[in-house]
């Protein structure tokens, strides 16, 4: 009777029995519901990356078009260290008395300083430039000293080993004496050598007047483009 009495009193259909968390959704959809209409924070973090890149990439643009006035600038900087070649050159064979092999060190004393001045020039001030990475003083710097030492010294010591070996080869000049060689080849040519004065003062103004202006046109470019 008393089973009967409990199958009596209870709902056929259910309907009064509430289920352990029927009344609340399901975490998933409680998320959904919490988050609509609200951009998430990793959809803000790709839309500002997005708007970083393409400035950056119009920046970039922009200073490509101002790229022929520094392909200029360099060219003429290789050119001058050419320049610098062929006189170390005239003056090396004057004072080691070399006739021989003239083409030859007349072309590498005119190739090997410009294709070393171009890139140090576009490693040491060029790229740096597009990297944004230098300042006026440090542009300015690494401009002349490219010019100083890719310009004059390496030609000069170029031209003081190709010509100096041609004069031993061909015993243009007496021998040194044993142990005293560099001195020997030092005095020997001290005189003329101070001809390179003048290219190491041309190249030294050069490159301070190239520094500053491939600078200021970096500047203004990326002035303009912010």
């Amino acid at each position: 009777m008393a089973a009967l009495r409990r199958e009596a009193g209870a709902d056929p259909g259910g309907k009064g029995v509430v289920p352990v968390g029927a009344g609340e959704a399901p975490e998933g959809i409680k998320m959904a519901t919490y988050t609509r209409g609200q951009p998430s924070l990793s959809l803000r973090d790709g839309n500002l990356k997005s708007m970083v890149i393409e400035i950056i990439e119009k920046k970039f643009e922009y200073l490509r078009k101002e790229n022929p006035l520094n392909i200029h600038g360099t060219a003429i900087i290789g050119t001058t260290a050419s320049f610098s070649g062929l006189l170390a050159n005239f003056i090396f064979r004057h004072c080691f008395k070399v006739n021989q092999d003239a083409l030859k060190t007349y072309a590498s004393l005119t190739t090997l300083p410009f294709l070393s001045t171009v890139v140090a020039y576009k490693l040491l001030v060029t790229d740096a430039l597009y990297s944004g990475n230098i300042s006026q003083e440090n542009c300015v710097l690494r401009s002349s000293l490219v010019g100083i030492v890719c310009g004059v010294l390496y030609p000069t010591g170029l031209a003081f080993l190709k010509n100096g070996r041609l004069a031993v080869k061909y015993h243009t000049v007496p021998l040194p004496p044993r142990g005293r060689a560099l001195l020997y080849w030092v005095m020997l040519c001290q005189t003329e050598v101070k001809g390179m004065l003048i290219p190491l003062a041309f190249q030294m103004v050069f490159g301070i007047h190239n520094g500053i202006k491939h600078y200021a046109i970096f500047e203004s470019t990326f002035e303009k483009t912010t």
